[in-house]
């Protein structure tokens, strides 16, 4: 085959010309991206040029060997091989193309169109020279024809990947040609068993499967008579287990296995020593990482991701000296980082993250100096930052953030001009920041929260022990996207005259970062989609700015001296308002008509009064309402009702007066529950002047709506109220029920047998029946311990009239759970939080 440039004396043939102008009138030429990252994928890996068509090039009159994507033989002037990859086709394939006219063509190349899940026509078989072809990603489905099992015995390379075979049965593949040499069904919709078979293909050198969850092969134990070369196989069952075998392949050159493995990598894999990629991400492979790899001395990229993986990474990794990618984060690996890392000078990405590796960075990394990401988060490292990392100055990305580095970022002088990502937040990291962080050329996301800055430098001036940043140090930064400096001992000053832009700024969190007023850069940047600037002092009214902001979907003000009433026009396009602990008064801004799409509303601890507002209602995708501790005069929102996804709501210390008990108010009851089965509900009815009967829990919930609707339900307080009222059906919920309620994870289930067993006796509201409440638990914790050993209960009754169930509520150690899958603690922690006055 030859290019058609190199073609001198032969033009092709009329019909040839002919029959691909033809072609061409069968499609349209469409620019839009069919899925996401097309075009950096085309342009990536073949070299396209973005929002260009081949076929552009096509014209009557010019010699069709000189057309892009044509290639002719140099000697006959017949075209032999089509490359239309990534070429914007879009259209019906027709069954009758002028395509299978081309009798000499032995390569094909359609892949990276769209041509609108048509057929895989039959007449292909047509082409009896074809030797290539790849119809992948283009959008081809349905049945497989037979046809394709009759190519030619020359056939060597049938790429189907995304080709949609959801009907197609795996063995129809044993019927190709034994001459085939290149087989990819990647992501095409099969089914089923694939034969194994297909590893005793005589010339079979790249094989490619899955990618669907739905497939299984069994890799064989022996007999790997294939000289595979290349083995992908993706989202499927391949056996569980990595059989010694897999050693035998004395000629691969690429393994890549996401299927389920587990136990250990078998020893033998270090008998492959033309591997030069080994990805054996994403399974649940355990053991330790074996010794034997370092014969694979030819190995580029290892991948051992998402496993686990225990034990140290051994020394000997250090003899892979061509690696430049090494990837084992999200594993149980642990001890210290060892320094024979150093030895792999080509190293471009080295990612350790989530792990339990201990101790400091050695300083012999600093000998990488090819790095470009290196990604340590999440461990226990500790120590300081060892300032050889200033040698990697090809790094674009660095993320140590989620362990416990101490002392000062260590450099001074060096400028990382490449640097894209420093992410050092959740350290114990202190002293002054250094001033080349503020100019990066390429910042593009920037983490310091939670750590323990302080000091003075050049710009800064030392306040006490606070450290005063000048907002106008951000100008230089215009590629910055995300900035996070929350939760140090920063004091980020502002000067109102600042008229400068950061046009890519998305994601701010300025929070404990004793700011006075809202930071004036921020009101320029357009395509702001989160704003943290909770616990400071900024004082007055909520900017009208505030309003234009389009993309904004989280706002937190919460924690500062703001006034004034809350704009309707949040509600509008926040997903989170979180604006509690301030001064704002007014009614609760009311909800568009629709279009809500907001999921967490906290305007707890301001001076709000009115109504709730009933349009509320419009925010279906409502899930945390929280508006407690204001001065909201209203009944109970039985209105709720209808919002599917609402699982906390706090109406604490308002007045919602008194719920008599209206005929339909029962039925609504049970309503609220039946009628949202997905229901994962939070009530907070806490107030000294709520006045609720016993009827919102006894009456309008018997025994079996009350399971069910606990079933679901994450946490209930009715803490000073006067619960009384008439004894409901409540006692009637049995031990059976309350264990599938604890099993479940429903630890507040516990004090809701406690208040249906108390409230409709009136024992909170009475006095001198408070032994007799006292006496039933001690009772329902004997029959826990005797009939369910994995619960523990510990009581702890106050006699004070009225503050039983508070005194329920505060206890952490109320019940503790065995079940090994939940956190009873953690689960008790966030229930106090809630109910924390």
């Amino acid at each position: 085959m030859h290019a058609s440039s190199f073609s001198t004396t032969h033009l092709c043939s009329h019909e040839e010309a002919l029959a691909l102008l033809q072609f061409k009138t069968s499609f349209s030429i469409d620019y839009t991206v069919p899925y996401p990252n097309y075009l950096d994928y085309c342009v990536d890996q073949f070299y396209t040029k973005p929002n260009y068509s081949k076929i552009e090039s096509w014209k009557e009159g010019i010699d069709c060997c000189s057309w892009d994507g044509v290639s002719c033989d140099n000697v006959t002037g017949h075209v032999i091989a089509l490359n239309l990859t990534c070429s914007h086709l879009s259209g019906t394939f027709p069954s009758n193309s002028t395509l299978f006219l081309l009798k000499n063509l032995q390569s094909l190349n359609l892949a990276f169109n769209d041509f609108r899940l048509s057929k895989i026509p039959p007449e292909i078989s047509q082409v009896t020279r074809l030797k290539h072809l790849d119809i992948s990603d283009s959008r081809f489905s349905g049945h497989v024809p037979g046809e394709i099992a009759h190519l030619p015995n020359e056939v060597r390379e049938l790429v189907l990947r995304e080709a949609n075979m959801i009907s197609v049965n795996p063995r129809f593949f044993m019927n190709l040609s034994s001459s085939l040499t290149t087989l990819n069904l990647f992501e095409s919709a099969l089914r089923g068993n694939f034969p194994n078979s297909i590893f005793r293909f005589p010339n079979l050198k790249r094989f490619s499967l899955g990618g669907e969850g739905t497939l299984t092969i069994d890799l064989p134990s022996s007999n790997w008579s294939s000289p595979l070369q290349q083995l992908y196989l993706c989202d499927m069952d391949c056996g569980r287990r990595l059989p010694e075998s897999i050693g035998d392949l004395k000629s691969l050159q690429y393994l890549g296995l996401y299927c389920y493995l587990e136990g250990s990598i078998p020893a033998s894999i270090g008998n492959l020593g033309q591997l030069t990629i080994l990805d054996l991400s994403s399974n649940h492979l355990s053991g330790q990482i074996p010794s034997s790899l370092a014969n694979l001395t030819q190995l580029t990229s290892l991948d051992l991701s998402y496993n686990q993986f225990s034990g140290p990474i051994p020394a000997s990794i250090g003899n892979l000296r061509q690696l430049t990618s090494l990837l084992l984060y999200s594993n149980n690996l642990s001890g210290q980082i060892p320094s024979s890392l150093a030895n792999l000078t080509q190293l471009t990405s080295l990612d350790l993250s989530n792990k339990q590796f201990s101790g400091p960075i050695p300083a012999s990394i600093g000998n990488l100096r090819q790095l470009t990401t290196l990604y340590l988060y999440s461990n226990n490292l500790s120590g300081q930052i060892p300032p050889s990392l200033a040698n990697l100055t090809q790094l674009t990305s660095i993320d140590l953030s989620y362990n416990q580095f101490s002392g000062p970022i260590p450099f001074h002088a060096i400028r990382f001009s490449k640097l894209s990502q420093l992410d050092l937040s959740y350290n114990l990291l202190n002293g002054t920041l250094p001033p080349w962080i503020f100019t990066l050329p390429l910042l593009e996301q920037l983490y310091l929260n939670h750590n323990q800055f302080q000091g003075q430098i050049n710009q800064f001036q030392q306040n006490s022990l606070t450290y005063l940043v000048e907002a106008d140090m951000f100008s230089a930064l215009q590629n910055l996207e995300t900035i996070f400096l929350s939760d140090n001992n920063l004091s980020l000053r502002m000067n109102v005259n600042a008229n400068f832009t950061l046009p890519k700024l998305t994601h701010v969190s300025f929070s404990s970062c004793n700011l006075s007023e809202f930071p004036n850069f921020i009101r320029h940047s357009n395509g702001l989609q989160s704003l943290v600037l909770s616990k400071n002092s900024i004082h007055g009214n909520i900017p009208e700015w505030i309003c234009e902001k389009d993309d904004l979907n989280i706002l937190d003000l919460s924690h500062n001296n703001l006034i004034g009433k809350i704009p309707n026009c949040l509600l509008k396009s926040l997903s989170v308002l979180n604006l509690q602990a301030n001064y704002f008064g007014g009614n609760v801004p009311f909800g568009p008509p629709e279009g809500c799409g907001l999921r967490n509303l906290n305007l707890h601890g301001n001076q709000m009064d009115g109504l709730l507002p009933r349009s509320l209602v419009n925010c279906s995708m409502l899930e945390v309402l929280d508006v407690g501790n204001n001065n909201i005069e209203d009944t109970f929102p039985h209105w709720l009702e209808s919002l599917p996804d609402l699982q906390v709501l706090v109406l604490s210390y308002n007045y919602c007066g008194v719920v008599n008990r209206p005929s339909s108010f029962p039925s609504k009851c049970s309503s609220f529950v039946q009628h949202n089965r997905n229901l994962k509900f939070s009530i907070r009815l806490s107030s000294k002047s709520n006045h609720f009967p016993c009827c919102v829990v006894s009456s309008c919930f018997n025994p079996s709506i009350l399971v069910e609707f606990t079933v679901h339900l994450r946490s209930l307080s009715v803490e000073s109220n006067d619960l009384g009222g008439d004894q409901g059906e409540v006692l009637g919920l049995d031990l059976e029920s309350l264990k599938i309620l604890l099993k479940r994870g429903v630890y507040i289930g516990a004090m809701l047998y406690c208040l249906s067993v108390f409230a409709c006796k009136r024992v909170l509201a009475m006095e001198g029946v408070v032994n007799v409440g006292y006496g039933v638990i001690e009772q329902w914790a004997l029959l826990l311990r005797n009939a369910w050993p994995k619960v523990s209960m510990v009581p702890k009754i106050f006699k004070e009239q009225g503050v039983i169930l508070t005194a329920l509520l505060g206890l952490s150690a109320f019940f503790s759970m065995a079940e090994p899958s939940i956190t009873t603690t953690l689960a008790m922690e966030v229930l106090r939080s809630w109910f924390e006055d």
